[in-house]
């Protein structure tokens, strides 16, 4: 069985029954339709591990967690047909979904655990989270695979965890609320998702000829001055709470108050993650901060569009000006670094990753952040009320693992707040915390979950 290092080193058994397939419902539309120029990037050719957690309810005690979520789940791909078929690879490497219905991989399973066994704080690294969402053999492929893996994991307290595998390359974080919701309501009883899905992908294609017409700065081609090597990297949790925000707010100028939560938090992540690493002070660093670009567009894009629908751009400054400078440097750069979005960047986005073979972004000293808070993803109901957790399952994109995502969550004592996972070098995320409680003057900042151990290189 899978386990991670942890203070509490939970470990526990899961029995899986054998993965199969859960075809729509009723017979689907078989056909092609091409994804975007944004949606097949390179940096989208990932599964994202999401993960739904939920206690018992006594009012369903008599109903299946498990036989529900499957039922609806093949109610749900009669609208969103798509994610039952195949990405299939044209010219050009140009990715397109085969509309087989051959239908999503589904996984049933029973755990020898509680909820309470998992701790006050249910925050990523998950105990043994590859125990909760099975590696099916052959299912991390891009191509000619299922698009969703699903598993329904009950535990002996009557609650349950649904872990999810995404082929990104479908949907961003608005389009899986959206996917989410619809096979929510469908296991609650209604007949159809109250937002008809729109696929409508050439939206945000490529214009004939393409042009890059604004400065990307995220695919900017860097050479690492240091030589890659394995190290062990390990994943924890960060908690902002009331507090922590409102300690944050007390080191910027009165100018710079109108900033956002994320601004705030992405400025203190980089700051203490920079420190962390002890880059060269005369190095670039790059933040990339995920924008929706859904309110940019005019006329705006269609209700129920569920495709990939963001750009990344870039602040990018020394790592000698990042951790010298007051916190207020950091935040305004942050903050002006949004305001580059619109729909013409994204366009500008789609016409550049054609022109440039759908290259990667920049790698090197470099992190990106997602702002998952406002998708209200434990408000997925399936029958037995909120989520405890609804989020990703841990940090990363793909083989990039600088990649953290800012998910709302409760702390041990019940507070609401936003947590974020990330992956450093063991003695780098000492490092890391002691910036982070010395940055909110809070000595006292409780470890986070169960730290993950693996190899990689960051």
């Amino acid at each position: 069985m899978a386990s991670s290092s942890s203070s509490s080193s939970l470990n526990f058994t899961v029995r899986r029954c054998q993965p199969q397939l859960v075809p729509p419902a009723i017979p689907t539309p078989h056909e092609f339709k091409p994804l975007s120029d944004v949606d097949d990037q390179e940096a989208l050719r990932f599964h994202v591990p999401m993960i739904q957690i939920y206690p018992k309810q006594a009012s369903m005690a008599e109903k299946d967690p498990v036989q529900a979520i499957r039922q609806a789940l093949s109610q749900t791909l009669v609208f969103y047909y798509p994610f039952a078929g195949r990405l299939r690879e044209g010219p050009n490497c140009k990715l397109m979904v085969d509309c087989t219905g051959e239908g999503a991989m589904f996984i049933e399973a029973d755990a020898d655990v509680t909820l309470d066994q998992f701790g006050d704080s249910l925050y990523p690294p998950f105990p043994c989270f590859h125990e909760l969402l099975y590696d099916v053999p052959g299912t991390q492929q891009i191509t000619n695979t299922p698009l969703l893996l699903v598993q329904v994991t009950r535990l002996k307290c009557g609650g349950f965890i649904l872990a999810i595998g995404l082929n990104h390359t479908m949907c961003d974080g608005p389009g899986y609320e959206q996917f989410m919701s619809a096979w929510a309501e469908m296991a609650r009883g209604a007949t159809k998702p109250s937002i008809a899905p729109v696929w409508r992908r050439d939206l945000l294609m490529a214009r004939d000829p393409p042009r890059i017409t604004c400065n990307h700065r995220e695919f900017e081609q860097v050479q690492d001055t240091l030589p890659s090597s394995n190290q062990n990297l390990i994943q924890r949790s960060f908690f902002f709470g009331p507090l922590e925000m409102a300690a944050l707010r007390r080191l910027i100028p009165k100018h710079l108050q109108h900033c956002t939560t994320f601004d705030l938090i992405t400025a203190c992540l980089w700051r203490c993650r920079t420190k962390a690493l002890q880059i060269e002070a005369d190095e670039d660093v790059r933040m990339m901060c995920i924008v929706n670009g859904r309110g940019r567009f005019n006329p705006p894009l269609p209700v129920g569009y569920y495709g990939n629908c963001f750009a990344y751009p870039t602040a990018v400054t020394t790592a000698g000006k990042l951790c010298r400078n007051p916190f207020g440097y950091a935040v305004e750069l942050i903050n002006k670094v949004k305001g580059e979005m619109s729909e013409e960047y994204l366009q500008s986005v789609a016409d550049l990753l054609v022109m440039k073979g759908r290259c990667l972004f920049t790698t090197v000293r470099s992190c990106i952040v997602s702002y998952l808070a406002r998708l209200n993803l434990r408000e997925v109901d399936f029958g037995w009320g909120e989520a405890v957790y609804g989020g990703v399952a841990e940090a990363g994109a793909g083989s990039f693992l600088g990649a953290s995502y800012f998910c709302s969550a409760k702390n041990g004592k019940g507070e609401e707040g936003i947590i974020f996972p990330i992956w450093l070098p063991a003695e780098a995320l000492e490092r890391f915390a002691e910036e982070f409680n010395h940055m909110l003057g809070n000595k006292n900042q409780p470890q986070t979950s169960s730290a993950t151990f693996i190899m990689s290189t960051l």
